[in-house]
């Protein structure tokens, strides 16, 4: 079945006993048993029971099942952002005296979170421009325990090839993990390309308009774990087999030790984004493609950056990847930060916000704002720009989001 068949026709785990069409909204702690072997099974994960909301819900349980039939995935978790998407994905792997080769062209708080965080627990990360397979390469070592990067990077918008990128880290026998929240899992298949592991802040187009925080974390079951380096993730390939032992690493030990689970309010607003995920992005993207278009005619803007021009950089591999329309966003760069701030100041329609695929266009600087504590040199080694302006695109008319630009810049 296509995505839109998958998505409407999962089944719930257990029939609802109103015959709902809606999953609902399973707002509850903790569950009753039916004996004190039943709650014994349920909390040594002998059965599929929910023991406590902390560590499952219902609600949330659907919406994972919903996205591991589209994706065709082993495993997925539900968590509270994408941040804790992205902190599980690489506790899960890590340990003390390992090393992650990460790009490093990556979200803010993702750098602040490999480099900061971790860094205290002495996690080593070495961070490359993932464009050059030698610079990546040249950084594995025998203590190396992931790869992480974004699919098209935010804001500068590079693209990786991944299925190269997945070449490379299988033979050296560590793990993909990629940062997909810019392209939607209903445009392409990131397991296809070799990702072993997906992350995604699913607060973007899943939730269908801002509706609430979080994160998907993906497995698709596809990495042979039993060439891990972390020795918990070797103790699990010895209880559940080497295609299971990362999927039940984050479920049994930091689901529950940590916490994290999407609430069950969040859960049920995103499956019911799901419904409408490709009708949305098909729709955004279109208009983003558009905009980019016509923004290259406009004299006032130096620069307009998006996959899907034909004489982007990295159409070529958008195409293969991704196809024709590379995600919702695109970036201007005007001729300094005065003017991209007398821009965003005049805007009428856009709105002056965070996030990204929300049901409305946003515009943010930046430089000044997700990168605005990193020095100047931290910033010109993450190529991130004083001039360049970043534009999510949402659901608005696309002659009117024209008129909005235009006016702002003039």
């Amino acid at each position: 079945m296509k995505y839109e068949t998958n998505i409407l026709n999962t089944k719930y785990q257990k029939p609802d006993p109103y015959g709902s069409l809606s999953m609902p909204i399973y707002y509850t702690a903790a569950f009753e048993f039916d004996s004190a072997k039943d709650m014994s099974d349920a909390f040594c994960g002998r059965s599929m029971s929910h023991s406590y909301a902390r560590i499952s819900n219902p609600t949330v349980a659907y919406l994972e099942d919903r996205v591991k039939k589209a994706t065709g995935a082993l495993s997925v978790t539900a968590l509270n952002t994408g941040m804790a998407a992205i902190f599980y994905a690489v506790t899960a792997v890590a340990a003390q005296g390992l090393n992650i080769v990460a790009s490093k062209h990556l979200f803010g708080n993702s750098v602040s979170l490999l480099r900061d965080t971790l860094g205290q627990f002495g996690v080593e990360v070495r961070f490359a421009d993932f464009r050059n397979l030698d610079q990546v390469k040249n950084l594995i070592d025998d203590n190396t325990c992931a790869l992480f990067f974004e699919i098209i990077t935010n804001p500068q918008l590079f693209v990786a090839d991944i299925s190269l990128l997945a070449d490379l880290a299988h033979q050296a026998g560590v793990p993909l993990i990629a940062d997909t929240t810019i392209v939607p899992f209903s445009a392409f298949n990131a397991g296809s390309l070799g990702v072993d592991i997906e992350v995604i802040s699913s607060t973007k187009y899943i939730s269908g308009g801002g509706t609430g925080l979080g994160g998907l974390l993906i497995d698709y079951g596809k990495f042979d774990w039993s060439l891990a380096n972390n020795p918990r993730i070797k103790e699990r390939v010895k209880r559940v087999g080497k295609k299971m032992a990362f999927s039940a690493r984050v479920k049994m030990e930091l689901v529950t030790n940590i916490g994290a689970l999407m609430t069950p309010q969040v859960a049920y607003m995103e499956t019911l984004g799901l419904d409408t995920l490709d009708i949305r992005f098909q729709r955004q993207a279109q208009t983003t493609l558009w905009l980019a278009r016509e923004c290259r005619e406009l004299p006032e803007i130096q620069k307009v950056n998006y996959g899907g021009l034909d004489d982007n950089p990295y159409h070529h591999l958008v195409l293969s990847q991704f196809g024709p329309l590379p995600g919702a966003v695109f970036t201007i760069d005007l001729d300094d930060k005065q003017k991209c701030f007398q821009f965003i100041d005049r805007l009428q329609l856009i709105r002056r916000a965070t996030n990204l695929f929300d049901r409305k266009s946003l515009a943010i600087h930046p430089a000044s704002t997700i990168f605005g504590l990193f020095t100047d040199c931290e910033r010109a080694a993450m190529d991130v720009s004083d001039n360049t302006i970043r534009l999510s695109v949402g659901l608005e008319d696309k002659e009117d989001l024209l008129e909005d630009i235009k006016q702002a810049l003039r």
